[in-house]
């Protein structure tokens, strides 16, 4: 976990929870209750969040502030949770999104 964010621009320095469990495309990973889920997926090394309906293409983490959504991602199964500002906590289960909803739509 070499990659975390210690000082987020619109959160402020992150204060480490515990260390917690949660998964991200059906595989454990770890991080920090509290930290932003994105914070926790960079550290793990995982950096794309979704991809573009039209042209499938990858995103990740872009503005980190909740503006943009880059970021955005299913989570316990509710689609577009922008995870630059959303808490981790433990149990979540975190996945990969393609295009606007929950659901993995066909490339055209």
């Amino acid at each position: 976990m070499a990659e975390r964010i210690a000082e987020h621009p619109i959160l402020g320095v992150l204060e480490k929870g515990a260390l917690v469990k949660f998964t991200f495309d059906g595989k454990e990973v770890e991080g920090y209750e509290g930290e932003p889920i994105a914070a926790a997926l960079k550290a793990a090394g995982l950096m794309v969040h979704r991809y573009t309906k039209k042209e499938h293409k990858p995103r990740g983490i872009f503005c980190a502030i909740g503006r943009c959504t880059d970021c955005v991602m299913v989570v316990d199964g509710v689609p577009n949770v922008r995870t630059c500002i959303t808490p981790l906590k433990a149990g979540m289960k975190v996945q990969t999104q393609y295009g606007v909803g929950a659901e993995p739509f066909e490339k055209q």
